[in-house]
């Protein structure tokens, strides 16, 4: 039967979400009864962690369902997270799950700079004390900004009457390129002719290069190029509600860019935390959030109220 319907909110704050661990311990045959045999099994997906490539500063949480898949209770009693940029979020300890039970948390990576990272994230077993990692990998990257400085060239002083042909141009940087003349290229007197120049960092910091045309008058034009690469912002959404006082075993979050739907579900398995950090937003866009309920017979509630979150465009 659904839930009674509650009001719930959804509150948007800063923050992270969870992550999970998978692992398998058999007694060995001296220490068990010779009429039984003991298995505690915990079982994890995924069994390792790979964010791919992540944005320096910038955060991509995966999450990760943990298991009892024994007959007896397991208690989760310590984790510990390894690796620079790496971490875990929603998992209060100690964890027990009884038989059939799981349990969802998340892990995030946030590089501080760019290339390849690799850590672990490790749970203590109990009642026999041992241990499961998970392996955790990531990549960090440079964002980029394009920009082009100056708006505008001058060719300087032209002689009246007589035409220039530009026969090249010389740019001594590869972070500028020109585009929109072939050469030779020749003006009339007394006309113009606009290019562009585009700026591509390659690195965050100022650049600069001299542009050069090369040509038959006698006068030299140079213009110089500047520009600064600066790593763009990555904004996300986070989400926390009320727990409902329903017997609930999880929560699912809905998105949708229109108010009032229709929404689309936004996590892949049930989430048991009440908090939800939504990465995949665009600058600029404006979201409507809702949640419901999911009780231990798979019943789902009705929506909760709608939330509304615009993305800065910058």
């Amino acid at each position: 039967m659904p839930f009674p319907q509650e009001a719930r909110k959804l509150l948007v704050f800063a923050g992270v979400l969870p992550l999970v661990i998978c692992g398998t311990l058999s007694v060995p045959a001296a220490a068990r009864p010779s009429s039984a045999t003991t298995q505690q099994k915990l079982v994890a997906n995924p069994t390792s962690i790979s964010f791919g490539s992540v944005q320096v500063s910038s955060t991509k949480n995966s999450g990760e369902t943990l298991t009892n898949a024994s007959n007896s209770k397991l208690t989760v009693s310590q984790a510990t997270v390894t690796g620079a940029g790496f971490s875990f979020s929603g998992l209060a300890l100690p964890l027990t799950l009884t038989p059939g039970q799981s349990f969802t948390l998340n892990v995030s990576f946030t590089p501080k700079s760019a290339g390849s990272a690799s850590g672990s994230l490790s749970f203590n077993c109990k009642p026999s004390n041992f241990t499961i990692t998970v392996p955790l990998s990531g990549s960090g990257i440079s964002g980029g900004q394009l920009g082009i400085s100056p708006t505008s060239l001058s060719f300087g002083s032209v002689a009246s009457g007589s035409s220039v042909t530009i026969s090249s141009t010389t740019v001594n940087s590869s972070e500028f390129k020109l585009s929109g003349m072939s050469f030779p290229y020749t003006l009339a007197a007394g006309r113009t002719a606009a290019v562009t120049v585009s700026f591509v960092p390659q690195v965050s910091g100022t650049a600069s290069a001299n542009l050069s045309f090369n040509s038959n008058a006698t006068s030299t034009s140079v213009e110089a190029l500047s520009g600064t690469g600066t790593t763009s912002t990555q904004h996300r959404v986070s989400l926390s509600w009320k727990s409902s006082s329903s017997l609930v075993v999880g929560y699912n979050i809905y998105r949708s860019s229109k108010s009032g739907g229709p929404f689309t579900r936004l996590n892949s398995v049930l989430d048991a935390s009440t908090t939800y950090v939504d990465s995949s937003v665009l600058n600029g866009q404006s979201y409507y959030y809702v949640t419901t309920d999911v009780d231990s017979k798979g019943m789902e509630s009705g929506f909760s109220n709608q939330v509304q979150v615009t993305i800065p465009t910058s």
